[in-house]
Order: C-alpha cells, then sequence, then structure tokens
C-alpha cells in the first residue's frame, strides 16, 4: 500500500543524508559530481553516492538525484557514462529540468523513474499531461503556484505532485533567474548562482532616492514556512512534501525535518483532529534559520509585500538548546536495523547463512520482511561445533 505523503529532505552531502534519515524524512535530494543545481554544495562523489543508495534502500528509503541544470550539447555524451553507475545501484529518480536531458533518460534507461523539475515551469494541467505523456512519473510544482491551482492538476492528472514546504523562495519566477548571470557572470541555471536578490539596491525615483540601499533588500524574499497549512497541501493533492536547503548545515536539515515529521504524523493519524502547532516549534523553525520571518508563499496569496524582507535578510535565533538535542539525537547518527541470521552447518556440506531484515519491498516501503541466502563454499565442513547455547536441525544442523 501507497503510503499517504512522502517527507523529501535536501541533502548537501551524505553527512547531511544520514541526519535527515534519523530525524523521520522518508526521501532525499541529493547532487553529485555534476550537473547539479547546487554546484557549490559538498556533493557527493560517486562512489560515497554508490553507499548512499545502499544506505537509503538499506532502510526502507529513498535518494533522488539532482541533475537539474541545463546541459551543453557536447555534455550530453558525458551524461549517460556519468548516470550508469548509479543507475544500476538502483538510484529511485533523477530530478530534471533540461528536455535534452529528459528525452535522454528516457531513452537510455527507461525503468529509471523522472521528476520533473520546477525549473520546467509546470504551471498548469495541460503542461502537466504532457509531462505524463513524455515519461514523467512525478512534477515538482513552481512555487508560485497557489493551493486551488495545484488542487485543479491533481484532479486533472494522477501523476505524484512534489511541492515546496520550507525554505528559500526565489524572487524569479520558478528559479529562472538571469540576474546572476547578467550581474556577476555566475549562471543560476548552470548551478552557480551568486544570490544578487539578497543583496541591498537603493531605489528612485525621478533621480530622487526614496529608499536608501541600506534599507533596500527589495528583491530578498522571506523563507517559506508551512507548519500551519501542511494538513491543506495534503488535501490539495500534494504527496512529496519537499523541503528546501542544500547549501544549509545538518543541524538545519535534520531540525526541519524533525518538526515537519512530528506534524505530519500526527495529521495523518488522524486528518480530522484539530490541527494546531506549538509557540515552541514555530520558535524552534525560526530559531534554525529565518529572514526576518517566514511567510507561507503564494499557496493562500497572489502576492504581496509582506513576502519581502526590507531588511538585512539573514537572521538566526541561536536556540542553543534545541540546536544541541539535534545534534545529539541526530547528527552523526546512522539508522540501524534489527537483522536475524541462521547459520546452518552440516557435516560434509557447505556451510549456509540465512539473514532476514527489515527492507524496501520492490514499491519502496519499509517494514516488509526479506530473506537473503548466502551458501559459503570455501570449503567443506568437517565438524560442527557450537558454543553456548544451540539448537539441534534433523540431528545433523547446528543453528546459532
Amino acid at each position: 500500500m501507497k503510503q499517504i505523503a512522502e517527507l523529501l529532505a535536501p541533502a548537501g552531502s551524505v553527512e547531511t543524508m544520514y541526519a535527515a534519515f534519523a530525524a523521520g524524512a522518508d526521501a532525499v535530494y541529493i547532487g553529485g559530481s555534476r550537473f547539479g543545481a547546487r554546484a557549490y554544495a559538498d556533493n557527493a562523489e560517486s562512489e560515497s553516492l554508490l553507499d548512499a543508495i545502499d544506505y537509503a534502500h538499506l532502510h526502507g528509503k529513498k535518494l533522488y538525484l539532482t541533475v537539474n541544470t541545463l546541459l551543453k550539447e557536447q555534455e550530453m555524451d558525458e551524461l549517460y557514462e556519468y548516470l550508469l553507475p548509479f543507475y544500476r545501484q538502483g538510484l529511485d529518480a533523477v530530478i530534471v529540468q533540461d528536455f535534452g536531458v529528459f528525452r535522454r533518460v528516457r531513452e537510455w534507461f527507461p525503468d529509471l523513474a523522472i521528476h520533473a523539475s520546477t525549473q520546467m515551469i509546470m504551471s498548469g494541467e495541460l503542461s502537466a499531461e504532457k509531462l505524463k505523456k513524455l515519461g514523467a512519473t512525478r512534477i515538482v510544482t513552481p512555487r508560485e503556484l497557489s493551493l486551488n491551482e495545484i488542487r485543479s492538476i491533481h484532479k486533472s492528472c494522477d501523476l505524484e505532485i512534489e511541492s515546496f514546504v520550507h525554505g528559500a523562495l526565489c524572487y524569479c519566477y520558478s528559479g529562472q533567474c538571469l540576474f546572476s548571470s547578467i550581474a556577476g557572470g555566475r549562471s543560476g541555471n548552470r548551478g552557480r548562482c551568486a544570490q544578487p536578490c539578497r543583496m541591498a539596491y537603493s531605489v528612485e525615483q525621478n533621480g530622487k532616492v526614496i529608499l536608501p540601499q541600506q534599507k533596500g533588500y527589495i528583491l530578498s524574499p522571506k523563507d517559506l514556512c508551512t507548519i500551519e497549512i501542511l494538513p491543506k497541501l495534503i488535501e490539495a493533492g500534494v504527496y512529496s512534501l519537499k523541503i528546501e536547503g542544500r547549501m544549509k548545515k545538518p543541524e538545519y536539515t535534520a531540525g526541519v525535518v524533525s518538526i515537519y515529521r512530528k506534524y505530519l504524523d500526527r495529521y495523518l493519524a488522524n486528518p480530522k483532529a484539530p490541527y494546531r502547532v506549538s509557540e515552541a516549534d514555530k520558535k524552534h523553525l525560526l530559531g534554525l534559520f529565518n529572514r526576518k520571518g517566514f511567510t507561507d508563499g503564494y499557496y493562500t496569496r497572489h502576492n504581496g509585500t509582506s513576502m519581502i524582507t526590507y531588511t538585512a535578510p539573514d537572521f538566526r535565533a541561536g536556540e542553543d538548546v534545541f540546536l544541541e538535542k539535534i545534534r545529539t539525537d541526530y547528527i552523526g547518527t546512522k539508522l540501524k536495523e534489527n537483522i536475524k541470521g541462521t547459520v546452518k552447518i552440516y557435516q560434509g556440506k557447505p556451510a549456509i547463512l540465512s539473514v532476514t531484515a527489515a527492507a524496501a519491498c520492490e514499491d519502496g516501503h519499509a517494514g516488509e520482511m526479506k530473506e537473503k541466502e548466502v551458501t559459503v563454499s570455501a570449503g567443506m565442513v568437517q565438524e560442527a561445533k557450537s558454543k553456548g547455547s544451540y539448537s539441534k536441525a534433523n540431528g545433523k544442523a547446528w543453528r546459532y
């Protein structure tokens, strides 16, 4: 049975992935060494990423790889060799912006899930239907869509819907920004955004300064926070609740995930119960990172000045007690699974090791037990002995 909602966390590094899963994320999105929209994150090298895929699957989690930049023509030939090892390892999906990449991935790896990036600007029912026909399995909605618009897409198309629930907002439409390229020579669509929107600007009208530069953070939106409207997002048809922040530290990711996990579980356990977020948890989220407060973005409004910081954008409340709890509970913590093992030793035959552990079943959900049997064939057992407690099977086999 498919789960009702997925909590999706950013992983700017493998260390952050561990923290996100420990805090309760169902899946992470992570960049490799190439083709990701966060070139300055601590992106995983290939070997680490292969291990990360195994780690996720061992614990019934999923891992999505960002391939969400625009590629140059000469890079297309390199893309296949880059993706092939991850595909063979069981990568769950790629997140794609470039239609050329989309087409190639669908041709090369027909059974690999493709998530249409928010930068594809999928803004309505018709574009959702088109992406489905092309082979997308999920759409990441632009941040500019309202709850009603998302609900309409959900009713018209059975693609999974992924929407941002927490983190930074771009001033430009769906991240399709050329400001960084023009002002600093660093393309946001190539993963190198310099974030000029976070800088201060003076505003002039008819040659007169009407807003001085020190007060002019006029292009810097507040961070998105939807913890108070989480039920409305799910009821509108959002399946994957996406937290932004691949440039953030593991403490940030784990802290945000832990709070959203708490309220998501509470809602899913009893959707009809009154839903309320405590003031303490709101304060915790503010303390992890904010830009002069939060906004619920475009989900409930068209736009407005209340979405902009206007004053210095970076602000942290610095709750030492909460941060220390995050570090203690989640940072450097790896999940563990209970494993049951049986060794069968028959004189004159190869030993057999059977291991049973909780792992993801084929649709990617945890809880179903899989059994893997390994035959040791290095040599025949000459004599079977046991130290401690044991039981006998068929008079000849020892079980440990």
